[in-house]
């Protein structure tokens, strides 16, 4: 859980996160235009690239190559399993 929130705490990441759930399946092109245009973000795509490789190794993303591009989802799991521990907790 550890690597969760450390990729959650950057806010950047968090942005890529809100803006994978209004749209699945984005290219790092399209993700790197809109962090620009709508949150004024202005990262290199090598620094937006980093920033979806920590999110990929937390398991927030996935991703998935067609021909030359690689798009990107989000995978909410390890957010549910981190509210589930303390929203909802088993009783024992």
């Amino acid at each position: 859980m550890a690597d969760v929130f450390r990729a959650i705490d950057d806010e950047t990441r968090r942005v890529i996160l809100d803006e994978l759930v209004t749209g699945d399946g984005k290219t790092l092109f399209e993700i790197c235009s809109t962090l620009a245009t709508k949150h004024d973000v202005t990262m290199s795509r090598q620094a937006i690239s980093q920033h979806l490789t920590v999110l990929e190794d937390a398991g927030l993303i996935a991703t998935e190559r067609r021909g030359r591009s690689k798009f990107h989802y989000l995978t909410p799991e390890p957010l549910r399993e981190i509210t589930d521990r303390w929203l909802h907790p088993r009783e024992d």
